[in-house]
């Protein structure tokens, strides 16, 4: 005879337990939820491969920079080497960009000074007040113009400051010994112009009374490529740019030339972020295993970027316009679709028409080089809804999205097996009271066969 009916007799209601409610909820767990949380893994590998990706894109923009025709800073072919010989004179440009090449020569026969005065007599006390009872002034007579300052109720410091309200003077009280002053008045600007003539008055007291100069007013005076100059101040500006300035008699020179050596650095380093993003975009285009989700874009951008490097570009030369590339000039592609740089093609280059080579890589407005025309398109990729602007806000959207569906998944199965685990223990407690009452039953099934 059977042990059992429906499980009733073989433990029913312990089969109905919560392991078997777990294992349930853990198969559907890894068909619902683990793709998703796979997923949002992959989606953290591909950040990292995206951000070195872009690392190495604002990196060519960087180095691109050195050859844009609208960067502020001096580009590669404006960048200016110079030697001087001689003490006589200082060179500064702030623009080297500007800067003309060839040699200046500077002859200073006379430096520029400002006219210094200083009272002829000591005082002991700067602090003293001055009290002469007439009303009289001290008068300063610069560049044609006669300034009267009150001595009368003031100290010889409180004199000095008003003194010093005027621009176009500078007065202070020097400690020339101990316990010994004078008041020194000098013209803020050297040259002739600037030239002091103090008138004192009959009631001045010690120190106020007469003023010797110690040093007159001087223009520079000197030659620049031959040209004479006879100005107030010790520094010239030539050409527009250059800044001479004399720092004593003599004669000097400078020799400005370009700086070719700045423009092959600059190339080495535009070549290396090129090759560099080229290595990077390739890995992940020819890995079976990228978690890249948008391969597309990026070898799209790629190819653009390629493209601008292998292009012909509108140089002018003194004679004909002529279509010209990269490869003309010393580049060259090898089979890992790497550039690599011929630096004695390149430097010939330089050397027989550099304008070419510059107009090559900077162009002008209407015709504007590779390296105007790739700073502009990577300014593009990452500006608004720009490629890589969009690529991040599109992985952005992506790993919101996948986050909810995986937060929503969880939620519904949590829900629907705690309803499970309810109805089971609900079958427990049913199965239970019907097992206790099959057990009568077999109890009696049993003895009614053994009476038999």
């Amino acid at each position: 005879m059977a042990e059992g009916v429906l499980g009733l007799g073989g433990g029913g209601s312990a089969a109905l337990s919560n392991d078997v409610i777990d294992k349930l909820k853990a198969a559907e767990r890894k068909s619902r939820v683990e793709p998703i949380e796979t997923t949002l893994e992959d989606w953290d590998t591909e950040l990292e491969k995206i951000v070195a990706i872009e690392a190495k894109v604002l990196e060519l923009l960087s180095a691109s920079k050195a050859f844009d025709l609208f960067n502020t800073d001096p580009n590669a072919f404006e960048q200016m080497t110079a030697s001087t010989t001689g003490t006589s004179a200082i060179f500064d440009a702030v623009d080297v960009g500007s800067l003309v090449p060839g040699t200046i020569s500077v002859n200073i026969t006379q430096l520029a000074q400002k006219d210094v005065h200083g009272s002829t007599t000591a005082f002991a006390d700067k602090d003293a007040t001055i009290t002469t009872g007439t009303g009289e002034n001290l008068s300063i007579n610069i560049d044609s113009t006669d300034y009267d300052f009150s001595i009368d109720d003031k100290t010889y410091q409180e004199l000095a400051d008003e003194i010093n309200l005027n621009s176009k003077l500078t007065a202070s009280i020097e400690e020339v010994g101990d316990s010994s002053y004078k008041l020194v008045i000098k013209s803020t600007d050297s040259g002739t112009a600037n030239n002091i003539v103090i008138t004192t008055p009959a009631s001045a007291p010690t120190g106020l009374d007469a003023f010797t100069e110690s040093l007159d007013a001087k223009n520079m005076q000197g030659t620049i490529d031959g040209i004479s100059y006879d100005v107030s101040s010790n520094t010239v500006t030539t050409q527009g740019n250059l800044n001479v300035t004399a720092a004593e008699t003599g004669t000097s020179t400078i020799s400005i030339q370009k700086d070719t050596s700045t423009i092959v650095s600059n190339v080495e380093t535009l070549m290396t972020a090129y090759n560099e993003l080229v290595d990077l975009i390739d890995a992940e285009s020819f890995s079976a295993d990228s978690p890249v989700y948008d391969m597309g874009s990026l070898t799209l951008m790629m190819a653009s970027i390629k493209d601008m490097f292998f292009a012909d570009y509108n140089t002018v030369d003194a004679d004909s316009t002529t279509d010209q590339n990269v490869f003309n000039v010393g580049f060259e592609l090898d089979k890992t679709g790497h550039m690599t740089l011929d630096t004695e093609t390149f430097a010939e280059a330089l050397s027989d028409n550099f304008d070419l080579v510059e107009a090559l890589f900077i162009g002008v407005a209407e015709d504007k080089g590779l390296g105007t025309t790739l700073k502009e398109y990577i300014d593009e990729l990452n500006g608004y809804d720009g490629l890589l602007t969009t690529y991040d806000e599109t992985m952005i959207e992506r790993k919101t999205n996948l986050e909810t569906e995986r937060d929503e998944a969880i939620e519904d199965l949590d829900s629907k097996y705690a309803d499970l685990s309810a109805q089971f223990a609900s079958y427990g407690t049913a199965i239970a009271q019907m097992e206790a009452s099959f057990s009568g039953l077999k109890m009696m099934i049993q003895q009614s066969v053994t009476s038999s």
